[in-house]
């Protein structure tokens, strides 16, 4: 991109129609509880299954990749608070055209995964009344969770707060009874000492790629708390706080639960696909009711996931039409809420429900196949954004670098190549070969229509 291009910097959202309704407890739990998603616990079983025991050091491995991600962002958004979050520090590092690849790749990622949390759920509602259609209960989970976001962020904030206290106190529970388990000192129940985990990599290398892939994946999510902070009462605090405890907690309930998992259950037992790793871990503990309780925690993990995914869509897309990357009628406020983004993620994401049910096999498909690797696009958008703007706030406003990314620029650099690592990684699986080529062609295609909007902006100024 030529230098006239990105002389001029780009025009940066003040979200001053939004509320500051979010309160630091709010925010506290957002990020405490964002940590634990959906991908924990429903995507973790096939991860176990190709890279046995190995899968502790493929979620290592990942989490460390994601901690590096959560510095720079948090770095960013401590400096520029912004429900734009990524998407407009790329803009103000990069360009427009970055900006726009970054936030409507994201857009779409979150709306679809909406549907695809809202099925899930609706799955294990139907297996308690199977008299029950599944559409019908995704529809009511989807009109909640509209409702929820387009009354004040604070109802979206006080779900997420009590979702976030049970997810928490579930894992917690969970991590407690299987330590004291291992250890021989729980009632009722024998140590398994090693015994499961000497076949430590089962399938070899390509098991614990698979098993890695998977991992990074599950932790996307993350970056919902960076696009809350610009509506609480304190933006720089709270991103400050999540981000500086962000590595014990991935390190807590990531990699602490695949040890426990792994060495309570032989990673080759069916149940851990079928019933999902917790389940199958807390059955082998023979604990009365112990797997349904686990599955009121999947089903509870799956409903703040559709809220969090419905409200951070509402935010991104608000923030793009705020910086003219988008349909001016997003960008329409009331109450301190943009409704008419809200209503417009839902209705996409109920669209993908029903394509699910209409065409599974070629559009439902080709859409899940498109927004496979988003997240690490994003990922690259982030790292290359913190290179730019940390050379700049240090030279022009020092007193913004409230927090700072470790090594800079060593271990972005470091993180990046972990990324394109991550893509080779992608480009051998067959499996995931798909999924690279096919988001790969989406973010072709925005940038091609980003950069063309940005030239003819340019053009006109």
């Amino acid at each position: 991109m030529s230098n006239s291009t990105t002389a001029k910097a780009p025009r940066q959202p003040a979200d001053a129609a939004l509320s500051h309704g979010l309160k630091q407890r709010h925010l506290s739990m957002i990020a405490l509880g964002g940590v634990i998603g959906a991908g924990l616990f429903v995507g973790s079983g096939a991860g176990i299954a190709a890279a046995g025991p190995s899968i502790v050091v493929a979620y290592t491995v990942s989490g460390l990749l994601v901690m590096l991600v959560m510095r720079m962002l948090g770095e960013m958004s401590a400096a520029y608070p912004s429900s734009g979050s990524f998407s407009a520090h790329a803009e103000r590092a990069i360009g427009p055209w970055a900006g726009f690849t970054a936030g409507w790749a994201f857009w779409v990622l979150l709306c679809t995964a909406v549907g695809l949390e809202g099925i899930g759920a609706a799955q294990i509602v139907h297996g308690w009344l199977p008299g029950t259609p599944e559409w019908a209960w995704v529809a009511l989970f989807m009109v909640v969770f509209c409702g929820t976001n387009l009354a004040a962020v604070k109802n979206f904030g006080e779900f997420e707060f009590w979702f976030a206290a049970l997810k928490v106190g579930a894992i917690s529970l969970f991590l407690v009874l299987g330590v004291l388990a291992i250890c021989g000192i729980l009632p009722g129940t024998d140590s398994p000492g090693t015994s499961h985990l000497g076949d430590f990599l089962p399938h070899g290398g390509n098991g614990l790629i698979i098993g890695l892939l998977a991992s990074v994946f599950a932790y996307g999510g993350l970056e919902t708390v960076t696009i809350a902070a610009a509506e609480s009462e304190n933006p720089v605090r709270g991103v400050a706080s999540a981000v500086r405890t962000a590595m014990w907690r991935i390190a807590l309930f990531y990699i602490g639960s695949m040890a426990v998992i792994v060495t309570l259950v032989p990673w080759d037992s069916p149940e851990v696909v079928e019933k999902g790793p917790y389940v199958a871990a807390l059955d082998e503990l023979g604990i009365p009711g112990a797997g349904q309780l686990m599955n009121i925690v999947v089903l509870v993990a799956l409903l703040s996931a559709m809220n969090a995914n419905i409200y951070g869509a509402s935010r991104i897309g608000y923030s793009l039409v705020e910086r003219g990357q988008g349909p001016k009628v997003l960008g329409r406020v009331s109450g301190g809420v943009p409704r008419v983004a809200v209503l417009v993620s839902s209705l996409f994401g109920f669209g993908c429900v029903l394509l699910s049910y209409w065409r599974p096999d070629d559009v439902f498909s080709w859409l899940l196949n498109m927004i496979g690797a988003v997240i690490l696009v994003v990922w690259i958008f982030i790292a290359a954004a913190q290179l730019r703007l940390r050379r700049r706030l240090e030279r022009e406003t020092p007193e913004k670098l409230v927090v700072r990314m470790w090594a800079f620029p060593w271990l972005t650099w470091v993180a990046l190549a972990g990324m394109a690592a991550v893509f080779v990684l992608m480009a051998r699986e067959p499996d995931t070969r798909v999924q690279l080529y096919s988001t790969g062609g989406m973010t072709l295609v925005l940038a091609a229509v980003g950069y063309a909007r940005q030239r003819r902006g340019t053009a006109r100024g």
